[in-house]
């Protein structure tokens, strides 16, 4: 058996794995079950791992980890078709890819046509909701519709933090209980919004390379482009409410109250954040916001190489 895993869910791709590896006792795994890094890749040892019997077991399995993200053309890789070709009928391989794979890649498109290839994109939003509501029936609870649909907009939509929320709130309501939108909001902690101060932070101190550090985190927790683009929109426009009652000399908790934010941190940061901005460059910056949620549903831009771009002329 020959299996390619690849795609950003991390989550469902590690689940995979374990499913893959599941047939294997656990006191035979260390014995039967090689990694290789695909940075450090050497063929030879590929052919000693893939080609040794098993022991305690009638399988042994070979994970090579960023092959295709590393791998050069040339001989090495050719030798590679070859070699998988000629493996042992008791070896299988299970190749993993991190990052998002370049499909023109010669290895890619051997490995469509002589093996197993699954991809796990980020799911539908939708399809999220779904899958949270069969993960909390396995946890023998119940979550309501608008619940999971709060709870993904709190910490968007990684499978794994979802996973580990969902476990708190099950050990909260316990079993046959019920999840609903006040549970959640009483338990789990908003990190897309702590974690778009951190971007709009690094986006008003200029540090381009920071804000687009915190861009990528933001896309690869499971954040939809669109939805950046909202909560920029939204943060700006705070900012701008912020800024003019901040230059009225109002105290924290004035504006706190006026802008609707909650006290302390949030409404604190916001200040900070709003300081390292003239109004004319908010103002500024909310148009090319605007502007580019309208390009992006329109065809007129694509929506990552739109943010990033609003990110380096900020």
């Amino acid at each position: 058996m020959i299996v390619l895993l690849h795609g950003p869910d991390e989550y469902r791709r590690s689940e995979r794995l374990s499913a893959l590896l599941a047939d294997i006792p656990e006191a035979a795994r260390s014995l039967n079950i090689t990694h290789l890094e695909g940075k450090r890749f050497k063929i030879d040892a590929f052919i000693q791992a893939g080609e040794a019997f098993p022991f305690l077991h009638d399988r042994r399995t070979v994970i090579v980890e960023d092959l295709l993200k590393n791998q050069k053309a040339g001989k090495e890789r050719d030798e590679l078709k070859l070699v998988l070709e000629r493996l042992p009928n008791w070896c299988d391989v299970i190749f993993i890819e991190n990052d998002d794979i370049d499909k023109r890649n010669a290895l890619y498109t051997h490995l469509t046509k002589t093996a197993s290839v699954e991809e796990f994109p980020f799911l539908k939003e939708t399809d999220i909701v779904r899958w949270v509501g069969e993960l909390a029936r396995s946890l023998r609870i119940t979550i309501e519709n608008r619940a999971a649909y709060r709870l993904l907009s709190l910490v968007g939509t990684n499978g794994r933090t979802l996973v580990n929320e969902l476990t708190k709130l099950a050990t909260y309501v316990r079993p046959g209980g019920v999840v609903d939108e006040d549970v959640v909001n009483l338990l789990v902690s908003d990190e897309t919004e702590e974690n778009m101060f951190a971007f709009v932070d690094a986006l008003a101190a200029r540090r381009k390379g920071v804000a687009l550090a915190k861009l990528r985190h933001l896309l690869t927790d499971g954040q939809a482009p669109q939805y950046i683009i909202f909560m920029i929109a939204r943060q700006v426009r705070i900012m701008l409410q912020v800024k003019e009652l901040d230059n009225l000399h109002m105290r924290p908790n004035e504006i706190s109250s006026k802008v609707g934010l909650r006290p302390g941190f949030l409404t604190d940061k916001a200040i900070e954040q709003s300081r390292g901005f003239a109004p004319a460059d908010l103002e500024r910056l909310h148009e090319r916001v605007l502007s580019l949620d309208h390009k992006s549903k329109t065809g007129g831009i694509d929506v990552n190489t739109g943010l990033d771009l609003l990110v380096m002329d900020t």
